[in-house]
């Protein structure tokens, strides 16, 4: 796997200040897409152990909340076995930190069900996750109101309760903005 970027202190990509790793490789190709040059497998830099490493160190700080993957497409079939590496290393040595991930396979009919690469695999790396935000992005439904997504047809959803339930569950509860407070079901 290849990846474009570590981006060590992000406010966009999932609640509170994040460590995000933009992976290389999609075949989605969505019109509109803020990231074509990762739909190439080969753009960026070999993901090696050394970055599991860095991302690590990167995750330390008591201010980081956790870690965001984004793309290119994490849950393309070549990135997988990469990112449960990575998503198994942080949940050993960071359990209180949350791990959000970007992707434009959709949960209930293409990942929940196994459609995307090996099913185990898929399963694995789903298991690793505490939110998915998944859906194609789509121009046309295009929102700058919404946060954490970019269209209006993306879901944000709860994976752990998701999984345990068998069918989607939208992330819900209470969370905490930088300039307040609110619900989730207003993202």
């Amino acid at each position: 796997m290849n990846y474009a970027l570590i981006r060590k202190n992000d406010i966009a990509n999932g609640i509170g200040v994040r460590v995000s790793l933009f992976v290389s490789g999609c075949r989605h190709h969505c019109k509109g897409c803020f990231n074509p040059e990762t739909w190439n497998f080969s753009y960026g830099k070999p993901f090696t152990d050394e970055t599991i490493a860095e991302i690590l160190t990167a995750l330390k700080p008591d201010y980081i909340a956790g870690l965001s993957l984004l793309g290119g497409e994490p849950f393309e079939p070549e990135n997988q076995e990469a990112l449960i590496k990575l998503t198994s290393a942080v949940r050993e040595r960071y359990p209180q930190k949350t791990i959000w991930c970007y992707s434009g396979f959709r949960f209930e009919d293409q990942l929940f069900v196994g459609k995307v690469g090996n099913p185990e695999t898929a399963r694995a790396l789903l298991s690793n996750l505490d939110v998915l935000v998944d859906g194609t992005f789509k121009e046309e439904l295009k929102d700058p109101s919404l946060l954490f997504r970019g269209s209006s047809n993306q879901n944000i959803i709860d994976v752990p309760k998701s999984l345990a339930a068998g069918t989607m569950v939208l992330l819900a509860g209470k969370w905490r903005r930088t300039m307040g407070s609110g619900d989730i079901n207003d993202l």
